[in-house]
C-alpha cells in the first residue's frame, strides 16, 4: 500500500530533511455526510520513523490533524545511502508504511 504514501529523505549540509505525505480521510466522527448521518472517527493514531532500524521519531495523533497529513521532521546523523521508513496504524486497524534512502542535494 505504499501508494498510499510519499516520502523523500534530502541531506542538506549537517542534517536529513524528511517530507512524508500520507494519504487518509482523517474522519473525527463530528462531521455529517450529505445525508445528516455521523461520518465515523477515522484517522491515524500512530506514527514512527526509523533510520537503519533505529527509532527516531513516535508521535501519537488524535482528531485534530488534516485529511492527508504531510509531516517534515529532520535528522542530524543520517547519512547519503541511509534507510528511512515510516508507519502509521489507524484507529480502525488500518497501517501503512514506506521506506527510502537518504539522497544528496
Amino acid at each position: 500500500m505504499a501508494d498510499l504514501m510519499k516520502i523523500r529523505a534530502t541531506l542538506k549540509k549537517d542534517f536529513t530533511e524528511v517530507k512524508v505525505l500520507m494519504l487518509h480521510p482523517m474522519e473525527t466522527g463530528r462531521r455529517r455526510n450529505d445525508f445528516d448521518e455521523i461520518v465515523s472517527a477515522h484517522f491515524i493514531q500512530q506514527v514512527s520513523a526509523t533510520l537503519n532500524g533505529s527509532t527516531v521519531l513516535e508521535a501519537q495523533w488524535g482528531t485534530g490533524v488534516a485529511k492527508n497529513p504531510y509531516l517534515t521532521f529532520y535528522l542530524s546523523n543520517a547519512k547519503v545511502g541511509d534507510k528511512i521508513a515510516v508507519k502509521w496504524m489507524d484507529n480502525k486497524g488500518e497501517s501503512n508504511s514506506i521506506e527510502t534512502t537518504v539522497i544528496s542535494v
